[in-house]
């Protein structure tokens, strides 16, 4: 077998009993990393549609609404989520841009996006 690839070199520093937690990349203390910041300000380019689907897999079967290819921030696409849960009554969160709300909310989604004047296609089967 062969031997296993490291990624980082054997002296990264990883924790700070000064600092606390240390960036891997630029190795300066979390609350202060310059590349973290940039990565969570970077907004992904997309084609100006937003697509809403309805996914069950990997969920025990619980339908799950997805809204994918909102050119927002992350406090934005915070703030979003939270008025779309309020609007279809229910729970949910914001990962990797993507706004999921619990349960099988297409049509309310689809009206609250177009009421804020996205542009919106209705995705999946």
């Amino acid at each position: 077998m062969p031997p296993m690839k490291k990624t980082m070199p054997a002296s990264a520093l990883v924790y700070s009993t000064e600092s606390g937690r240390m960036c891997p990349n630029c190795r300066q203390p979390v609350t202060a990393c310059a590349c973290l910041s940039l990565a969570r300000a970077a907004v992904l380019p997309t084609d100006g549609v937003v697509r809403v689907s309805r996914e069950t897999k990997g969920r025990g079967g619980k339908a799950v609404t997805l809204v994918k290819g909102l050119a927002l921030d992350d406090a934005g696409l915070s703030a979003l989520g939270k008025s779309l849960k309020t609007a279809c009554g229910s729970g949910g969160t914001v990962k990797a841009g993507v706004i999921e709300i619990q349960g099988d909310h297409v049509e309310r989604v689809v009206a609250a996006l177009l009421a804020q004047g996205h542009r919106v296609k209705r995705a999946g089967g």
